[in-house]
């Protein structure tokens, strides 16, 4: 047997990669159809929370109603229907009814980036760019935080292909594997593996304090998640990035699942330095690190912030910024409520 196939090597070769391709095709289609179904209802779910607001004046009262339904989805369903992602749901309806249909393409995952995006030719540029480009999400956000579409309406017509190949340099194509582990795909379907929970806690708490920032109304805005910056062809990846206008300055989270370490702290103050050195303009304030470390007894949040800076730091960053008490708060409580969900 294995002289023959040593003989035929080149052939078995051939229908081994045929097989194989099979496979793999099959898997990326079951997924797409899964995201297709799945952006479908999500519409479908937003247009109908839409109506019942609309046709009966609810709007006062719209949070307690998300949030009845929130608790009874979340029973016989599972995880996905919390209220933020409720709310999520009604602003994708919002954003597409009576518009573009090309976001039936695209996962959720993409669809949650583009749809934060107001302009609508803009929007319309990242939708159709993504499905011809097929785009992973990572692509796709670091095309919209690196203003993509404004660099390329501002590139003349000889160096547009350059602009647009770039991507494929600095952010590599998802395999198939990657699709399915999306975790958005694995709380729609209700798989509880144990190898995505820490995955899925994660997420769901650095979507809670992304949330919890956002609505402090201190002068908190987005601009990143898994912010990949490379120093000297590595590359690193920062949980969350912030700008608060306020104190102008960058504020950047990481967010740990075990105990606090030494080199935890080293790292963030490395980004923090990074960020000082090569990111923030002039006229802006130090840069400011936030370390959550969130591991199963205990919860300890940790400012982490540069010698020279620490005056500043005391006299006035601490009037806009959260204190770590009402950070560790917020982690715990969210903690518990992923945790009732299992």
């Amino acid at each position: 047997m294995a002289d023959l196939i040593e003989q035929n090597n080149q052939v078995f070769g051939n229908y081994y990669d045929r097989i194989n391709n099979l496979i793999l095709k099959t898997k990326q289609n079951v997924v797409k159809n899964i995201n297709s179904e799945m952006v479908e209802l999500y519409f479908e779910i937003g247009s109908t929370i839409n109506e019942l607001i609309e046709n009966y004046n609810l709007e006062a009262s719209q949070n307690e109603i998300l949030k009845l339904f929130s608790e009874k989805l979340t029973r016989e369903f599972g995880q996905g229907f919390s209220v933020p992602s409720l709310k999520k749901m009604k602003k994708f309806y919002l954003t597409y009814k009576g518009g573009s249909t090309l976001w039936n393409q695209l996962s959720w995952s993409h669809n949650r980036l583009i749809m934060n995006i107001d302009n609508e030719a803009k929007r319309n540029f990242y939708l159709e760019e993504t499905i011809k480009s097929n785009w992973s999400v990572r692509q796709l956000e670091r095309q919209i935080n690196s203003f993509y579409y404004e660099r390329l309406l501002s590139t003349s017509e000889e160096h547009k292909e350059e602009v647009k190949n770039e991507i494929n340099i600095l952010e590599k194509k998802e395999k198939v594997q990657d699709f399915i582990k999306d975790p958005y795909v694995l709380e729609f379907l209700d798989i509880k593996d144990r190898r995505f929970l820490e995955k899925d806690l994660e997420s769901n708490l650095l979507e809670h304090i992304s949330e919890f920032l956002l609505e402090l109304g201190r002068g908190f805005s987005f601009v990143a998640r898994q912010k990949r910056i490379d120093v000297d062809g590595d590359n690193f990846y920062i949980d969350l990035v912030f700008y608060n206008y306020v104190l102008k300055c960058f504020v950047l989270i990481d967010l740990k699942l075990d105990k606090l370490a030494h080199q935890d702290i080293g790292q963030m103050d490395f980004y923090v330095r990074y960020y000082d050195n090569e990111i923030k303009a002039e006229d802006d304030n130090p840069t400011i690190g936030i370390i959550l470390c969130s591991d199963k007894k205990d919860t300890i949040v940790k400012y982490s912030v540069l010698n020279d800076n620490k005056n500043l730091f005391a006299s006035k960053y601490q009037l806009y910024l959260p204190t770590e008490e009402e950070l560790a708060r917020e982690i715990e409580k969210q903690k518990e409520e992923f945790e009732d969900k299992e």
